[in-house]
Parts: structure tokens; sequence; C-alpha cells
């Protein structure tokens, strides 16, 4: 067995961290750090520093990632600018109600912070981003609905039956995570929102199961692990040897290792459980193997190895563009490589829909691609949850349908100017169809993108 060393560190993490924090604390202190726009303050803070409210005209963002707090001041609205503010890893078992008086802020974070409690009048005016993950929340007050801007919605893991009936008129909400809750059944307005393009509810009561494909059990002892590849939040993907029982050459592989904890989409195993239902298509980062006996207990899926220059399409939202992908300025596509990765994709969803699984998350930066003539594959099955039978699946794969028409548009506009092909800003926009009712199904697309892929 090969496995990887790396040099440790004279000093952990959590006290580089705390020093980073005491050195920032310093500065403040010190007015040093007047006219911020952001701050950041983690592990090592027993409580809030009453100086920060001094940046009222300046501060944007605020990063109490970590900390030990449990309480924010009365008076956080002095901060009138404060449009981001993060506090996941503290101990809250209440959102402050002071954020709905925060006359700027719009992106909120307050994940496996042991809340239990969200007050209507906790959430601000300007909400576009709620990330809720990893609590003890059981239910939503109804004023969540009554948040026009409301694009971004994170509750997975806590312990939540149903969603407000005012969320049925969300305007603008495109990405939903439920996952790992206590839902018997999906609000029956969920296939009816708008905008709704990024949707999972897996490991939930009303989920069905999930049909794994036949693959064999790897024994770790048949696993060479060399150097990490990536890591994203369900694990660490790893190149590794695979060899084989049956006498053939060792294979060349990814193999990704579960962490086990609680992502943003759901739990790691409902992850593993989609990718072994997803079974096997050249337009998906599909498993070859489970692995068992990992000394450490930790579960992985052995997966194609893909070939080297291969790299990720798009990067994940950012702040400012909260729920939509970033692409490098300089990304341009030919016509010929930008249909190639838009049918890829719709390839691969068309299979996962066929099989009873909606991949929840199809976005450029779970798109790994050639960089050069389109070849391409749709991996990261996070968000993935299983599909009702009959109309109601239906209904839910034209979610996903608005999210790859999306993706269309993304790619045809970087298209050269005067590269432009009316017939596929036509299907891109059928996709995005605000009346859900009117998108066609996957299979559909792919039959409409037939006479414009390229050889």
């Amino acid at each position: 067995m090969r496995a990887v060393t790396r040099p440790r560190s004279r000093y952990s993490p959590i006290v580089s961290a705390e020093a980073a924090t005491l050195r920032t604390l310093k500065a403040l202190r010190a007015g040093e750090l007047a006219g911020a726009r952001e701050l950041r303050l983690g592990p090592g803070l027993a409580e809030f520093p009453r100086e920060i409210l001094g940046l009222g005209d300046s501060l944007e963002l605020l990063d109490l990632t970590g900390a030990g707090l449990t309480a924010l001041p009365d008076d956080l609205c002095r901060l009138r600018k404060l449009r981001v503010l993060f506090c996941s890893g503290n101990r809250f078992e209440r959102l402050p109600p002071v954020l709905g008086a925060c006359p700027s802020l719009s992106q909120i974070g307050f994940r496996s912070v042991g809340m239990r409690e969200v007050p209507g009048e906790a959430l601000p005016p300007s909400l576009r981003w709620l990330t809720l993950t990893d609590n003890l929340i059981d239910r939503l007050p109804r004023a969540l609905g009554e948040r026009p801007h409301l694009q971004k919605l994170m509750l997975s893991g806590n312990r939540l039956r149903a969603l407000p009936d005012e969320l049925a008129g969300a305007p603008n909400l495109e990405l939903l995570r439920i996952a790992a809750n206590d839902f018997r059944a999906l609000p029956p307005w969920l296939v009816d929102l708008p905008r709704l393009a990024w949707v999972s509810w897996s490991g939930n009561p009303c989920e069905p199961p999930m049909e794994a494909s036949a693959i064999p059990d790897v024994p770790w002892d048949h696993v060479a692990c060399e150097e990490r590849l990536g890591e994203g939040a369900s694990g660490w993907v790893h190149r590794a040897i695979w060899s084989l029982p049956t006498g053939e050459p060792p294979r060349d592989v990814a193999l990704k290792l579960f962490k086990g904890a609680m992502t943003s989409d759901g739990l790691p195993e409902r992850e593993m459980a989609a990718c072994l239902a997803a079974g096997n298509h050249p337009r998906l980062t599909g498993a070859l193997g489970r692995l068992s006996g990992h000394p450490e207990g930790l579960e992985g899926l052995l997966m194609p190895l893909m070939p080297s220059g291969w790299r990720v399409l798009a990067g994940p939202p950012s702040l400012a563009s909260c729920s939509r992908d970033t692409y490098d300025p300089g990304l341009t596509l030919t016509r010929e490589s930008a249909l190639r990765i838009a049918s890829g994709a719709a390839s691969g969803a068309a299979h996962l829909h066929a099989r009873g699984v909606l991949h929840g998350d199809l976005y450029g930066h779970n798109i790994l691609w050639d960089g050069r003539t389109g070849e391409c594959v749709l991996s990261d099955f996070g968000a993935a949850s299983a599909l009702p039978g009959g109309a109601r699946g239906s209904a839910l794969q034209r979610i996903e349908v608005r999210a790859w028409g999306i993706l269309l548009g993304e790619l045809l506009a970087r298209m050269p100017e005067g590269h432009d092909v009316p017939a596929l800003r036509r299907i891109a926009q059928l996709c995005i169809d605000p009346d859900p009712r009117s998108r066609p199904l996957m299979s559909d697309v792919l039959a409409m993108m037939r006479p414009h892929r390229p050889d």
C-alpha cells in the first residue's frame, strides 16, 4: 500500500487561526482597520468586539465562523452597509432578531450552531441567501415566504417536516436544499416555482429507494492510494491504482473517500447511493467499484480517472453571483465545443432521469471537460435524489431542465460574437420558461439538440 505523506506544520490549524484572530483584533482595537469593507474573526473570540460597530459606514462582510459566540449585540444594525454575515460553528439556539433590522443584510450563514428557532423578525427585508444547514430546526416562519429577493435556501440536516406555504409564491428562489430532514412528502407547490433549478431532498422519509447497479466490492489492500487530486465538501479524491484479482494489468482510477459529515447538499451516504444507482454512462463519472475494509472505516468509491488536462468548466457561485456559476473571463468556446458540452450534460442527465435519479446540481462547476473539443462528463452526485414515478417525477425532472437551460445560455454567451445560433437560443428559452409545465423533458431536449450536434 503506497500512502501519501505530507510534512506536518509545527502549528495546528486551530492555533494558527487563533493567532490570526488575535492579530486582527489587536489591529481593530488600535483603529488600524478604519474603513474596512471585510472583517474576519474566528477561533479564539470569546465575545463580540464592540469595536466592530465603529465600522458602520464601511463594513460589508463580517465572518465570525468558528468563534465562541452565543449572541450578537442588539445594535448590530449600526452596521448599515453589512451585506454578508457568517456565524457558522458558533452556538446560537435562536437566529438573532436584530438581523431583521440590518438594512442591507442579504446573505446569512449559521451552519452547525445548534439552532432550534428562527423568528420571522430575524429575516432582513433584503434576504437573498440563507444557510441554516446542520441544525435542530423543526419549523420555519411564514415570513420566509415574504422575502421577494430570496434566491438560495440551504436547510439540509434539520428536523423539518414542512416548509411555509408562503414560499409557494417565492418569485426568485432558484436553489433549495432540504436533504436529511423529516419530510413525509414534498410540498406540492415545489414543482410550480417559476425559477427553481437546483433542488435536493435526499435522505427524507419521502424519498423512494434507489436501486444500485451491480459493481464489485474492492478490498482496501487491492488499492494503492496516491496523490490527492481534489477535495470537496463530502470527501477527498485521490489518484489510485487498482490491482484487479482477475490477473488483468493494474488500472489507474480515481478514488473518492467520503468524510461522513453533513454537507450543504445532504448526507455523503446518499451521494454514494446515487452514484451507484446511476450506472455506467459515457457522460457520467460513474462508479467502478465500492471500497471495503478501509482501516479507518471510511466509505469509498473507485471511479474512472479522467485524462490529464481535463478540467472543471466553471467555478462555483460566488457571494456576488449567489446561485450562478463563475467563469474564467478569458474562456471562449467554439460552436462545436459548446454544443458538445451542452449535449453531453443533457445526455448524462437524461440517463439519470431514466434511472430514477435527479442530479440536483447540474452546473458548469460539476462538469469536467477536455478544454478543447468539448468532450465532457457530469460529476458530483452530492445533491442527487431519488425521483418518484409518474407525473410527479416528470414535474421534478423539469426543474433540472431549467438548470440545463441556464447552462446552455452560459455556454452560448462564451461563443465568439457573430457565432450565435438562434435555434439554440430558442431551446434555452424553452427550457427556462417560468411555467414549468411548458418545459420539455430531458429526453425531448436531446431530440431537439440532435440536428445541431457536431459529428
